[in-house]
């Protein structure tokens, strides 16, 4: 199990950190980089959530409710990015 949480810290804490980045982006091609690494961060947080839901089946209601704002998050970075364009 602390392997599976290890990797939800790691990914989830990086969304944060690209999107702090994102906004000191020296260049719009830097700032899209950016924004891109952390749309793939909230989505492989996703990931991470529902290997915890299996894995701990009395968590599954906290990991859901996580991963909704996981996938809202992704859906926020996939807009931006295509708006750079």
């Amino acid at each position: 199990m602390k392997p599976l949480i290890s990797q939800l810290v790691r990914s989830a804490t990086s969304v944060g950190a690209n999107y702090m980045e994102a906004n000191q982006a020296s260049s719009r091609k830097d700032f899209k980089n950016k924004i891109r690494i952390s749309q793939k961060e909230a989505n492989e947080s996703k990931h991470w959530l529902r290997m915890i839901a299996v894995a701990m089946p009395e968590k599954k209601d906290e990991c859901l409710k996580l991963w909704k704002e996981s996938h809202e998050l992704t859906l926020i970075f996939a807009k931006i990015s295509k708006s750079c364009n």
